[in-house]
């Protein structure tokens, strides 16, 4: 929503802003931005009633500053992806960056970042590598990228399960987080090489239910060779790890037992593929169909879903939104960049091109209002 803070009350930007230049320049180091804007903290509208400077670099006193974002390693591809585009601000028939075809969809010969963040008010620099400002997006997971939003340590919390997930339905502050959902992940089941190759090809849920609690210990037992399962899992407070245990047991805190965890999707990729009897579940991003992570179909209630087939089906129950968390409001800045994400070129480049589920036309148009130019004219 824009930027609209109740009568009377001191928000999270606001008390930013007041603290000084100090207080704002400590959070932009924490952000992990590097470069020589100057740190700014204000609304993001075109004025700061609290006094404080936004970086000008010819967009008519408009933030500047970098924007930052942190989370999620499920949605760190979509929206770390969606920052090296924006920060290369390519011309237009750069054909491995702004290709002629999609310049020409949207009408414009400008930069890519350019176009993208004119409709925010933003003027163009015309210049590569110079974007109207620039983006930072730091790797963590959900649960790091939700409390950072929340205290004002970034802009943008990447998340691949809800607020509510997290921190629990009755959190204090849960009502000012303001979501953005940028795509859909179906959140895969995968096993070593190995255990591919030994001719395994799904289990069942309840299977999949019993391996993680510990019940079921060798692959002959649901159908693979005679074999010790190394189950792996994501680390607690990660969103995959929670959505998981929400999805296949019905409760976000339901104890699992995993063999080893990890906190973030690349090192668990890598673990599968370097042992050959393990099984996990992942993000879409980092199935290696004929690589390291091969993934197996799930059977739930006689229906098998299958990675190229079905993952993508409502009736999937290991299929989650990817969220893009601002809190309290979301400044012109965030609306631009996430705006980028939701556009016809974001969802096919950086959810489709990271092997994510583009949102479905009514969804996008949902997702697309809450950041809509119109609220920041």
């Amino acid at each position: 929503m824009a930027p609209d803070p109740e009568a009377g009350r001191l928000s999270r930007r606001k008390f930013i802003a007041t603290t000084g230049a100090a207080g704002a320049a400590a959070v932009a180091g924490c952000s992990g931005g590097s470069g020589t804007d100057t740190p700014a903290d204000d609304d993001s509208d075109d004025s700061d009633d609290s006094g404080s400077q936004s970086t000008d670099s010819g967009s008519g006193g408009l933030d500047t500053s970098v924007l930052t974002g942190d989370g999620s390693s499920t949605v760190f591809p979509i929206t770390n992806t969606a920052s090296s585009y924006w920060n290369s601000n390519p011309e237009a028939g750069d054909e491995d960056y702004w290709p002629q075809e999609w310049a020409d969809e949207y009408g414009t010969d400008m930069r890519l970042a350019d176009f993208f963040a004119q409709d925010y008010g933003y003027e163009e620099t015309g210049d590569r590598s110079v974007p109207p400002f620039r983006v930072s997006i730091a790797l963590s997971h959900s649960g790091t990228g939700i409390e950072g939003v929340m205290e004002g340590r970034v802009d943008i919390g990447d998340a691949s399960s809800s607020a509510a997930s997290e921190l629990g339905e009755d959190a204090e502050g849960l009502d000012d987080f303001v979501d953005h959902v940028v795509g859909v992940d179906g959140q895969p089941i995968v096993v070593s090489p190995e255990i591919a190759d030994a001719g395994l090809e799904s289990i069942t849920i309840d299977e999949l239910r019993g391996i993680y609690k510990g019940e079921i210990t060798n692959w002959n037992e649901v159908g693979g060779p005679d074999r010790e399962i190394l189950a792996l899992g994501r680390a607690e407070g990660s969103g995959t790890d929670t959505a998981f245990r929400n999805n296949v047991y019905g409760d976000p805190e339901e104890p699992i037992s995993p063999d080893q965890r990890f906190g973030q999707n690349q090192q668990l990729q890598q673990a599968v593929g370097q042992a050959n009897n393990a099984i996990a579940y992942i993000a879409l991003a980092f199935v290696e169909e004929d690589g390291g992570t091969p993934p197996i179909g799930l059977e739930i209630d006689g229906t098998l879903y299958e990675y190229g087939k079905n993952l993508g089906a409502q009736d999937y129950p290991l299929s989650r939104d990817l969220h893009a968390y601002t809190y309290e409001d979301t400044s012109r800045k965030e609306a631009a960049f996430i705006n980028f994400c939701l556009s016809d070129f974001g969802q096919e480049v950086f959810v489709a091109g990271n092997n994510y589920f583009k949102l479905p036309s009514d969804r996008l148009e949902a997702q697309r209002e809450k950041v809509a130019a119109s609220k920041y004219e």
